[in-house]
């Protein structure tokens, strides 16, 4: 095995430090299990299928979709300034 020198952040090195002690475990399995880990979650994701979930009915019956982002900032500033009216008239009535 090849011993290898890298910087770490002090305060993630105390912390590992920490969980390796209260798990019995030394701190060099901790860094290889979190790097493991790390890299499994990775190729993990590399290898997903896209999933493609329908919002309401068969998707040969609606026409596609596709809003911009500038289209979908409108939507949602439209959202909260109709909620926000809601709330103002609410106020008013009492």
């Amino acid at each position: 095995m090849r011993r290898t020198t890298f910087r770490l952040d002090e305060t993630l090195l105390s912390e590992a430090k920490a969980f390796a002690a209260e798990h019995g475990r030394s701190l060099n399995s901790v860094m290889e299990d979190a790097l493991r880990q790390l890299l499994n979650r990775a190729i993990q994701a590399d290898h997903r299928p896209i999933v493609v979930l329908p919002t309401a009915g068969h998707r040969a019956d609606a026409p596609a979709a596709h809003f911009s982002t500038e289209v979908i900032k409108e939507l949602i500033d439209v959202e909260e300034c109709s909620g926000y009216e809601e709330v103002r008239d609410a106020t008013a009535r009492r």
